[in-house]
């Protein structure tokens, strides 16, 4: 079973990334059935930005799905100077750079799985915090009710590489 949700802003897959992957599945040939689950007016969109890093982990976690298993996410970094200092309080949640601007990118899983644990990654931001380090937090993925069976919990790719 793939259970997904989409919207046209906001949260959740983009209604052209929910086409372009039916459409994949109907070029491997792979069967299935499609279930209009729900429907409804969007409300408004939550706030997750906040003065700290580790407040707007809190908010931006407080909006997810409750059924909510693995995520990727982004610190972008208000300032070049602070990418070494920033990549040593964040290295428990292996931060990697991608593109040129000043921000790490992340997985975190929420109770198995590769990458990080909520509580991790709400330390590593308030050391941050701590230290002055301004940035802005997103989540740029999440998967709900993934169940990974001989790995280590799913695979993304983006821009072609796996993350």
């Amino acid at each position: 079973m793939l259970r997904f949700f989409t919207a046209r802003r906001g949260a959740g897959l983009s209604p052209d990334l929910v086409e372009r992957l039916l459409r994949r599945l109907d070029e491997e040939r792979i069967r299935g059935t499609l279930e209009l689950v729900g429907t409804g007016e969007a409300e408004q969109e939550p706030v997750t930005h906040r003065a700290t890093l580790s407040g707007s982990w809190d908010a931006a976690i407080a909006a997810l799905p409750p059924d909510w298993s693995d995520l990727y996410a982004e610190v972008e970094l208000v300032s070049t100077d602070w990418l070494e200092r920033g990549a040593l309080l964040l290295a428990p949640v292996n931060p990697a750079r991608y593109g040129g601007k000043p921000a790490f990118r992340f997985r975190v899983a929420r109770q198995f799985g590769y990458g990080a644990s909520p509580g991790m990654t709400r330390r590593c931001l308030e050391r941050l915090d701590e230290e002055g380090i301004r940035g802005e937090l997103l989540i740029l993925r999440v998967l709900s009710s993934t169940d990974p069976v001989d790995t280590q919990g799913p695979v993304w790719y983006v821009e072609g590489r796996s993350v």
